[in-house]
Parts: structure tokens; C-alpha cells; sequence
């Protein structure tokens, strides 16, 4: 079989590997399609070379098919249309015993810390596995990963019908996050500087702000009625956004840190003290937040074919990468058995 591997300075290489067979309560899959992502392009750039093992296979919002199962493995049979959760927690440290596996002190990330899904066939373990409905599109189903970020992220916030919600940046998360608020009943306004993107967005029927050209404070002060906004999301990851996020929203709101900044960041306190603000994490997903991404996405409720700008085959995974360096594209999928 072909698997895109890793291999250190901005470098990926296709090469022939031995499929292992899948081992106890394991389940092996053929990937279809696989998004590249932001956590990707990290690795790509050599930011968590010393996390990653080489020559590493990465690789984790993906959709496919089971080919095999394991011994022990019930419920899964060969045909089955499947995503994957890549989580795989310990389930004995604190957080777990606690009912937090998704965030596990021991967390295995699969696609980071070990094997993930851009090759064309990978072993999983069984309870990673999630069913796909047989009429959904496979090219569709590979955004079910991200899409249970953002559902993640809005039931986080606690957001409800009728409240206003600013996400700051309208890259795909933010789009996903703005489109499953929509959907929840929230007015969504998204802030992004560049203009391709708030383009993009708009298409998309959302109504944009570039920070750069407009005076957003005064914006969702207006739009708000002096009030402020009842959620902001910072999705966009720069540290300028998350010092002015306590001045979008109103008194007691509400702003979720979804964006990872891998140093510690300013955030103006005194706002948070005077106006009463929630500061909230919100990390990957829980099976709930997942199988509510399945039912959006075979729905028709996220837009799939306005946000996956092109497919490309495995063998093209470094000139994705380009792309969505230099901002050229929202969302690129690899076809993994081409």
C-alpha cells in the first residue's frame, strides 16, 4: 500500500509500505479522503518535530471504508461507510474518571502521536469508530472531524437562539463555528482581515467585518446596541485578536479560546474583572459533539462543496501544503487511494 510519510524539513514522501493485519479490537479501514488541517501544517513546519515519530503518517479528519476487522472486534463489517474520533484515552487518569476522556492527561491523538490516515489502509481501534450514513458523500463525510470542533465550540459557549456571536477569523473552523451557531439560532458576524476569505464567507451568506478597514469595537457596539456581543469565538490565533475579544462582548459574556497559541498570550483582566466575563476552553470534541457533526453534515447543513476548494492525490500532499500556507485555499482534501 501507498502512505504520504513525514520525514522532517517541510519534506513529505510517498512510498510502498506492508499493511499489517489489524490486531485485537482493532478495525482496519481504507481511507477515502483525508482533510489536510491546521494542526497538519503545523507538523509540516517542523513545529512538533519532537512529537511527532518518524517517518511519520499523519492524518485524522478523514472519511473511508472498513476492509477488515480484528479479533474480538463485533458491529463492523466489511463495506461500512466510517469516521474516525482520534482519541484514544486512557481512561483511568483523573480527567477520564471524571467523564473528560476527550481531554485525557495521557491522551493519544491518533493521526499526531501515532499512525493517522493519510495512507490507504490504517488500523484503528475499534472504539474510534463511528458509522456513517450510507447515503452521505465520502468527500463530504471528511469534514465531520472539524465540524464536531465547531460543535464542540458552540455548545461550549452555551449559545442559544437569539443571541449574537462574533467569530474572530474566517479560516474553515471559523466558518464551521459561524455555521453550526446559524444553525442553532444565533446572528453570527465573522471577523477577518483577509479579503479573499471574507469573500468566501460571504458567499456563504454571513455577514463579515475586516478589523483592519473598520473599527470592529464600534461595529458590534452598533450592532448590538451599545450592548457588545453575547459570544466571541477567537478562532484566528493572533494575539492582537484575543487582547481585543473582551472588548466585543457585552457585560458577563462570554469568549471561547478555540485558537492554540503556543505561548502564553496577553488578556486584558481588568475587562474581565469589570465586566464580569467568562473566559472558556474548548478542546477537540466529545462522541456527542461528533455524532451531531454526522447528522449536520449528511443534512446538508454545512455547506461541503462551497467550503472543499479542490481534491488532490496523495502524491500531491506537499503542493497542499503550499496552498494552504500561503492562504490559497480553504479547505483541500487528499483522495488516499489515488
Amino acid at each position: 500500500m501507498k502512505a504520504a510519510q513525514y520525514v522532517g524539513n517541510e519534506t513529505f514522501q510517498v512510498a510502498e509500505t506492508q499493511a499489517a493485519p489489524p490486531g485485537p479490537g482493532q478495525v482496519r479501514v481504507a481511507p477515502a479522503f483525508t482533510g489536510v488541517c491546521g494542526t497538519d501544517l503545523h507538523i509540516y513546519r517542523g513545529h512538533m518535530d519532537s512529537r511527532v515519530t518518524f517517518p511519520a503518517v499523519i492524518g485524522h479528519e478523514m472519511s473511508g471504508v472498513v476492509e477488515s476487522v480484528g479479533e474480538g472486534v463485533t458491529g463492523w463489517t466489511v463495506g461500512q461507510k466510517v469516521t474516525v474520533m482520534p482519541l484514544d484515552s486512557c481512561h483511568d487518569c483523573p480527567a477520564c474518571r471524571n467523564g473528560h476522556t476527550h481531554v485525557c492527561q495521557n491522551l493519544n491523538f491518533i493521526g499526531v502521536d501515532t499512525a493517522g490516515s493519510l495512507q490507504q489502509l490504517w488500523n484503528v481501534p475499534e472504539e474510534a469508530l463511528l458509522r456513517l450514513p450510507d447515503a452521505v458523500r465520502l468527500d463530504h463525510a471528511a469534514l465531520v472531524e472539524p465540524t464536531a470542533v465547531a460543535v464542540h465550540d458552540v455548545r461550549r459557549a452555551g449559545l442559544a437562539e437569539g443571541e449574537k456571536a462574533v467569530v474572530i477569523g474566517g479560516g474553515p473552523i471559523g466558518v464551521l463555528i459561524a455555521t453550526v451557531a446559524r444553525h442553532v439560532g444565533a446572528d453570527v458576524v465573522v471577523l477577518e482581515l483577509d479579503e479573499t476569505r471574507r469573500r468566501a464567507v460571504e458567499g456563504l451568506g454571513f455577514t463579515t467585518v475586516s478589523p483592519r478597514e473598520t473599527d470592529a469595537e464600534a461595529w458590534i457596539n452598533e450592532w448590538t446596541g451599545g450592548a457588545g456581543a453575547d459570544v466571541a469565538f477567537e478562532v484566528s490565533g493572533a494575539a492582537a485578536a484575543m487582547l481585543s475579544a473582551t472588548s466585543l462582548v457585552r457585560v458577563r459574556g462570554r469568549i471561547v479560546v478555540v485558537a492554540i497559541y503556543p505561548q502564553p498570550t496577553p488578556v486584558n483582566l481588568h475587562a474581565m474583572f469589570w465586566r464580569e466575563l467568562t473566559l472558556i476552553g474548548a478542546r477537540v470534541y466529545e462522541r456527542e459533539d461528533f455524532e451531531t457533526a454526522i447528522d449536520l453534515v449528511a443534512d446538508g447543513v454545512i455547506p461541503a462543496d462551497l467550503l472543499i476548494t479542490r481534491i488532490e492525490p496523495l502524491e500531491n500532499l506537499p503542493a497542499a501544503f503550499e496552498a494552504l500556507a500561503a492562504g490559497e485555499a480553504m479547505k483541500i482534501l487528499i483522495d488516499c487511494q489515488t
